[in-house]
């Protein structure tokens, strides 16, 4: 019978430790539990604070940036700004330069234009001068070869003053001295001045019946008069 008992005794002491373990195994896994809940919960409001921190940062942050993006713009603007007056005034400044220069070539072109047709005036001037001073010699070789004899139109002399006279007439004509046209040609007082009137049968009134002197033109301009006597 004490043996049943002890038995019986050991079985409920047994019974009693398995027990005792359940419940601290189950007490250990209630607050493992617990304290992985409290993690959690710290874990959640760690997150929930740094949000919160983020979202307390980030219009500060936007703010800045904003601000450095438009202090950066007006930068951009007013250095454009600058650039561009700086082109216009270069611009202008060459217009400018341009049309000095264009000015000055024209006011040397004019220059030239001018001072070539004043050389070519003064030569003309020069030259008109010279065959002034020939023509009389010119008019006495004609009036000379005018009162040879017939008879003695053939010997030397004669055919001497004829060459010499064809010779210098040849000369005049290279030079572009011509003759001007007056007998028989209405009277033009641009090329012709009327010393007298006369009567004539052959030409009509106002023409030109008889040359007196010779004229002669240089080009295209007199240098003298040819004197005329011109049909009433």
């Amino acid at each position: 019978m004490s043996e049943l008992a002890e038995q019986k005794d050991r079985n409920h002491m047994e019974e009693a430790q398995e027990s005792a373990s359940a419940d601290s195994i189950a007490e250990g896994t209630v607050e493992e539990r617990m304290a992985e809940e409290a993690d959690c919960t710290e874990e959640t409001g760690s997150a929930e604070e740094t949000i919160e921190n983020t979202a307390e940062d980030e219009p500060a942050g936007t703010e800045s940036g904003e601000a450095a993006g438009a202090a950066d713009g007006k930068s951009f603007f007013k250095k454009k700004a600058k650039t561009d007056k700086k082109q216009d005034a270069m611009k202008q400044k060459v217009e400018e330069l341009e049309d000095r220069v264009k000015r000055q070539m024209a006011e040397f072109d004019n220059f030239r234009k001018r001072t070539d047709k004043e050389k070519t005036a003064m030569f003309e001037t020069g030259a008109k001068s010279v065959i002034e001073k020939i023509l009389p010699v010119v008019d006495n070789f004609e009036r000379g070869l005018a009162t040879i004899p017939e008879e003695e139109k053939g010997n030397g002399f004669a055919d001497g003053m004829q060459m010499i006279y064809k010779q210098l007439m040849t000369e005049l004509d290279n030079l572009g001295v011509k003759p001007i046209e007056a007998v028989g040609q209405e009277f033009n007082p641009d090329f012709h001045n009327a010393v007298m009137q006369v009567e004539s049968e052959e030409y009509e009134s106002g023409f030109v019946a008889q040359e007196l002197q010779k004229g002669y033109m240089y080009r295209d301009s007199v240098v003298r008069h040819s004197m005329v006597a011109v049909v009433n």
